[in-house]
């Protein structure tokens, strides 16, 4: 059950006893199967203010124990402050990249706002689903190229909604032992994380609320001490994010200040918008998420190449994210203005 059908079921239903028996009888067998549906059904309900349509329905049909309102009504591993609207910020009303990006993927966990904001991009840019597959298949490559070579820690910021294969399975597909900390900013994202990535009990995963703009809180967050070994090196993860982040914002100093509070021997791997290959329709592009409110600045080979400065770049260098690290290049890949999105790896 995704965003939208759980909403609309309770919405459907109102507190008083009105709509169908089976569909909210249906919904209380789901989270009696399924725990991790459970706590994420739950953390719709709070979020939406629809704590008292799920109450009044469990009372109704003499399920008093499928919902407790009170504020230790969800467990504790897997929510954070007590979630309400007015806490997290949560504006539905309001495009966000995340969503936005996951409509490009095909996935449900988006909202008007941003499947309207998402078709007017794929208006001036047709091939932004292209891109964002790409990009995917980028973050899993480079993944797994690092675990490979011994890397066992990741941080990924800038996660974005949960899409199979997440960064810690591809890691944990090829080493148990690895962990990996994710950290977002929009809220949706971590009620989806928390409830829904799990990790191999060898390793360990672990999610935290922080804004890649603030660097220093991320770096200190009790979440990143907690689940990685910070005497051992990490791959800091920041794939497709820091288009979003303008100049004025300091970008290269925010990946320093990452890089600098991370142990000797970590890595980096990066991908990132460009203009170089089709800059009209690029531009497009960017002017439509301005206009919906989300800043976008795409950068030169040059300009992305400046993140990794000091770094030792693993072959085949700063590319196209779909020519990575490729073992064989499919005859209908797409080309490299389709995809305008560059990609790389390095190593202190």
């Amino acid at each position: 059950m995704n965003v939208d059908e759980a909403l609309k079921l309770l919405a459907q239903n109102s507190p008083d006893g009105g709509g169908s028996d089976e569909s909210i009888a249906d919904l209380f067998r789901r989270m009696d199967t399924d725990p991790r549906e459970s706590r994420r059904i739950q953390h719709i309900c709070e979020l939406f203010d629809m704590e008292d349509r799920l109450c009044a329905q469990a009372v109704r049909l003499n399920r008093p124990d499928a919902y407790a309102p009170d504020d230790e009504r969800l467990d504790q591993a897997v929510t954070r402050d007590n979630f309400s609207p007015t806490r997290v910020g949560l504006a539905l009303d309001r495009a966000h990249p995340a969503r936005m990006y996951d409509y490009y993927l095909d996935g449900k966990d988006h909202f008007p706002a941003d499947r309207e904001a998402a078709e007017k991009a794929l208006e001036v840019f047709p091939h932004l689903r292209t891109t964002a597959r790409e990009n995917r298949a980028f973050l899993r490559r480079a993944t797994a190229h690092l675990t490979r070579a011994g890397y066992r820690q990741f941080l990924d910021i800038g996660t974005g909604v949960p899409t199979t294969p997440n960064l810690h399975e591809v890691a944990q597909s090829i080493a148990k032992e690895a962990r990996v900390v994710y950290a977002d900013n929009d809220p949706l994202v971590l009620t989806q994380a928390r409830a829904l990535l799990t990790s191999d009990p060898a390793g360990r995963t672990a999610y935290l609320h922080g804004d890649l703009r603030e660097p220093e809180g991320i770096l200190a967050a009790p979440e990143l001490a907690d689940a990685l070994d910070l005497t051992r090196p990490v791959v800091l993860s920041l794939v497709a994010v820091l288009h979003f982040i303008p100049d004025a914002f300091d970008p290269y100093g925010i990946v320093a200040t990452l890089l600098a509070g991370l142990p000797p021997g970590s890595a980096l791997m990066l991908s990132h918008i460009t203009a170089d290959h089709d800059p009209a329709p690029m531009a497009e592009l960017v002017a439509t998420y301005e206009a919906a409110g989300i800043p976008v600045q795409a950068r030169s080979r040059e300009q992305v190449a400046r993140f990794f400065t000091g770094l030792d770049l693993d072959a085949p260098g700063l590319t196209c994210c779909q020519r990575w690290n490729l073992d064989t290049a499919a005859a209908d890949a797409p080309t490299d203005a389709e995809v305008s999105c560059y990609a790389a790896v390095g190593r202190a």
